[in-house]
């Protein structure tokens, strides 16, 4: 079983381990459109994405959030989330490895729970953000 993180221990500015992905690749693409059911040609079509005047095929936004999704679980059981909501900033490109980082950003009392909010954000090696979220998750 999961330790959650000790509440007193953290302090507004701490970030928490953070999650680097392999770059995103066709591969990628497919079996997230398996898994999740979205098989829009944008994602897997290259020959559709170019009569559209688009260069290349690029990511689902909730690959992303599925990533995002997974820095959080893995710092704490998914049990302990209590809200997650996310925002597309950036469309991710074939090849992008992305860099997936989050941190506390208010200390808090919600439902009588002893809890963090944090900012995360999902970016390429260069830093665009490709997604901005916010998450609460009890700690006690």
């Amino acid at each position: 079983m999961m330790t959650l993180p000790n509440f007193a221990a953290l302090s507004v500015g701490d970030e928490i381990p953070s999650l680097t992905t392999d770059p995103v690749s066709r591969l990628t693409l497919a079996l997230y459109a398996t898994g999740s059911g979205d098989h829009h040609p944008l994602h897997l079509d290259q020959d559709y994405v170019r009569s559209k005047g688009i260069d290349d095929v690029f990511a689902h936004g909730m690959l992303g959030m599925a990533y995002l999704g997974r820095v959080l679980t893995q710092w704490v059981p998914q049990e302990a989330i209590r809200s997650f909501g996310v925002r597309f900033t950036a469309i991710t490109h074939v090849g992008e490895r992305l860099v997936c980082t989050g941190k506390v950003v208010e200390k808090l009392e919600q439902g009588g729970e002893k809890c963090v909010r944090l900012e995360l954000t999902c970016a390429n090696e260069q830093g665009e953000a490709k997604h901005k979220a916010d998450a609460v998750v009890a700690l006690a």
